[in-house]
């Protein structure tokens, strides 16, 4: 918790870099730099929710960093991805894929923006239709693929059928693939998940071509892109109709709506306690899922960074 504290003035907001390495592009989260035929990926501490950034949160991108390296290796047998090195905790050297303009999202259960267009009577978006009487939380019979586009910095992603996928954006066999792929890292992450008593509740793919291959890119099985919960307490929660204990963003999501904010208008400022908490959330579920504690680098992240390009010779 201390540390936490103290790392509150010294999370990475904006990385500016004064030498011209490449095209910068700023996302929710990341900032990259695309080098010829890779791109330089440093993971910010900010924190985005319903398409709004809104802080930042001590050590997370070093967490989400780190996790993500986790599972590109774990599943680097099962899908091809981008991953060349890491050279700093916060930062990935990667293959420069053209992006698919979809992103794959895989739900086992029904919760989060899910449940809250089927509580709302919005079914259908996605080409099919969800049966009805689900209760929130409720598991699904399989899992279900719900893709939306990919917008840009700023603007909503809106849910997409396959049809429309495959009749407007992509081609079919790739698509497919691409879906055969996420179903492939899906069960990969359920597994591991179950063994270290979480359950992978529902995540986001991103896929690029890459010299004629097919590729996952960005983050795989993050708080950010998944939903993860404590596996011990999911029965009793739901027969108890209680919110699960979750260790991701849903956190902030949650705290927002508390707020009164759903997207609209001007989200709340995030006060330290939530800045801290999800800190804590994230801290936890780092060591649930690679089984050791997390160790922070405190201090000015700019820096290092900078520093750590510099020894390895990319400034």
């Amino acid at each position: 918790m201390n540390e936490i504290k103290k790392q509150l003035n010294f999370t990475l907001n904006d990385l500016k870099i004064e030498k011209n390495i490449g095209e910068h592009y700023k996302g929710k989260v990341r900032d990259n730099f695309h080098m010829n035929d890779k791109i330089l990926m440093v993971t910010s501490d900010r924190v985005s929710a319903f398409d709004h950034v809104l802080g930042t949160i001590p050590f997370k991108g070093q967490i989400l960093t780190e996790i993500a390296n986790f599972w590109f290796d774990k599943t680097k047998d099962i899908v091809p991805n981008h991953i060349i090195s890491s050279p700093d905790p916060q930062v990935l050297i990667a293959k420069k894929a053209k992006t698919l303009p979809v992103e794959i999202i895989i739900r086992q259960y029904i919760t989060g923006s899910l449940w809250r267009e089927y509580s709302d009577g919005i079914n259908g978006q996605y080409g099919f239709d969800i049966e009805d009487g689900l209760k929130q939380n409720q598991k699904f019979d399989q899992c279900i693929i719900t893709p939306s586009t990919k917008a840009e910095y700023g603007q909503h992603d809106e849910p997409i059928s396959r049809e429309k996928i495959i009749s407007e954006l992509v081609p079919e066999d790739i698509y497919s693939k691409a879906e055969d792929y996420a179903l492939k890292l899906f069960k990969a992450g359920q597994e591991w998940a179950d063994k270290m008593g979480l359950i992978l509740v529902d995540t986001k793919y991103e896929f690029g071509m890459y010299n004629g291959e097919l590729i996952v890119i960005d983050e795989i099985h993050t708080p950010d892109s998944s939903r993860y919960w404590i596996k011990e307490s999911y029965d009793e929660n739901f027969k108890k109709g209680l919110p699960q204990n979750m260790l991701d963003k849903e956190n902030i999501r949650q705290w927002l709506i508390e707020q009164g904010f759903k997207g609209e208008g001007t989200p709340p400022k995030l006060s330290d306690d939530i800045r801290i908490l999800l800190s804590e959330k994230y801290m936890e579920l780092y060591k649930k899922i690679t089984g050791n504690d997390f160790e922070p680098f405190s201090g000015d992240v700019k820096k290092r960074i900078i520093n750590n390009l510099e020894k390895a010779s990319i400034l």
